[in-house]
């Protein structure tokens, strides 16, 4: 804890005074009961996103066609917000069938080429509607 006392004060620093913005990027259907990004400072959270298609609101049958799907929701996000899939630090995966984590995984490498942010991937029994997949990510720009 001692080690910690001298870098503490500069940690809340960079929040203290930082104004929180909400993204919400016109592709996504007005009046949700959660905003799809806010951006604090430096740092944006996006909500958790599925596969489903944001006019239809139906899901694609490819488990790897859904899992693109929630990207592309992703990084619809992250660009509003003047962001894109480099500045992610951190992802939450949530799998309804743990068995897909290899086809999840080969769609994931295809939006973080390298610099991979830190991951965290979850089966759970159920997702809204018939999502077989939730992402949430976490992005930082980094600053000079």
């Amino acid at each position: 804890m001692k080690r910690l006392l001298p870098i503490l004060p500069l940690l809340f620093s960079a929040a203290v005074g930082a104004e929180k913005r909400i993204i919400y990027p016109p592709e996504f259907r007005p009046n949700m009961p959660f905003s799809p990004g806010v951006q604090v400072g430096d740092t944006l959270y996006c909500a958790g996103q599925t596969g489903s298609d944001l006019k239809t609101g139906e899901y694609p049958e490819s488990f790897a066609d859904e899992v693109h799907q929630t990207f592309r929701r992703i990084g619809i996000i992250l660009e509003a917000a003047g962001f894109g899939f480099s500045d992610v630090v951190d992802a939450k995966v949530y799998l309804t069938e743990i068995d897909r984590f290899g086809e999840m995984n080969s769609v994931y490498t295809q939006y973080f080429t390298s610099e991979r942010p830190v991951r965290t991937t979850v089966a759970v029994a159920s997702l809204v509607g018939k999502a077989r997949i939730e992402i949430t990510v976490t992005a930082r720009k980094a600053t000079d």
